[in-house]
């Protein structure tokens, strides 16, 4: 298989199945990005969603993983409930979660599942979760699926205090933002190896990307609900720190 952008590009739930199974794809390619965004990456991903999320560092808390991937970052959330005593559940496609390691604690579920059609987990959860975690993952829920839904439902399974972090999203607006400023030429010509200015457009719309409207449609709607919401920024050593974000939902 050519290993390119463009494979990565439109893709929804069956892809990353079939993706799942593929031998010829590394574990990152598995769940969507070449090896140079999230080789050696990883471990700086965890830490900054561990700094939003403090449930992950305490004892008892229950973790809920939506579109965990098979990637490292499942890994160490497994090593880190068994460490804790925490309940995780690890959510994804059976092809998914075939790929990560066999779950040899009773803390650590997988349930095999397209979020949000898991009724009996939904009820099971509702109003208990410390930490939910959506990284990388609400860009194709918006593309195929209804996104306010998966909003919705979510909410209802956070506990008191509990927090949501919406990890990871590829904002088209902060992306043209980023490629017409002069950080964001350098950085385009650097990687292309040219001169070429990159080509930005304002004042459209993209038909199946998120932008700013979604981004701000999304923290009203936590907010109409009774939570707190606020877009918070990648540290800048994260791969994609320039054209991605984060929204950080919180139980009052």
């Amino acid at each position: 298989m050519k290993k390119h952008h463009s494979l990565f590009e439109n893709l929804n739930f069956e892809d990353f199945r079939e993706m799942a199974l593929n031998r010829e794809m590394s574990r990152y390619e598995k769940i969507g990005f070449p090896d140079a965004y999230r080789a050696d990456q990883e471990i700086a991903i965890f830490n900054d969603i561990e700094s939003k999320l403090p449930a992950l560092t305490k004892i008892n808390s229950v973790i809920l993983d939506i579109g965990c991937g098979c990637s490292d970052l499942p890994t160490l959330l497994m090593t880190r409930a068994e460490l804790n005593h925490q309940s995780l559940v690890l959510l994804d496609s059976a092809e998914m979660l075939s790929q990560l390691p066999d779950v040899s604690v009773a803390c650590v579920r997988k349930v095999p599942a397209k979020y949000p059609d898991c009724s009996d987990l939904l009820a099971e959860l509702q109003g208990r979760v410390d930490a939910i975690i959506i990284y990388s993952v609400i860009q194709y829920v918006f593309a195929d699926g209804n996104i306010f839904d998966f909003i919705d439902k979510s909410l209802a399974l956070l506990a008191p205090s509990g927090r949501m972090l919406i990890g990871d999203i590829p904002n088209v607006s902060m992306r043209k933002r980023f490629f017409a400023s002069e950080n964001g030429i350098k950085h385009h010509q650097d990687y292309t190896g040219t001169d070429e200015i990159p080509d930005v457009k304002f004042n459209c719309v993209e038909p199946r990307h998120i932008d700013d409207s979604v981004i701000a449609a999304i923290i009203s709607r936590a907010r109409t609900a009774g939570f707190h919401a606020f877009v918070v920024p990648q540290p800048p050593n994260l791969p994609m720190a320039n054209r991605r974000e984060d929204i950080l939902i919180v139980r009052p």
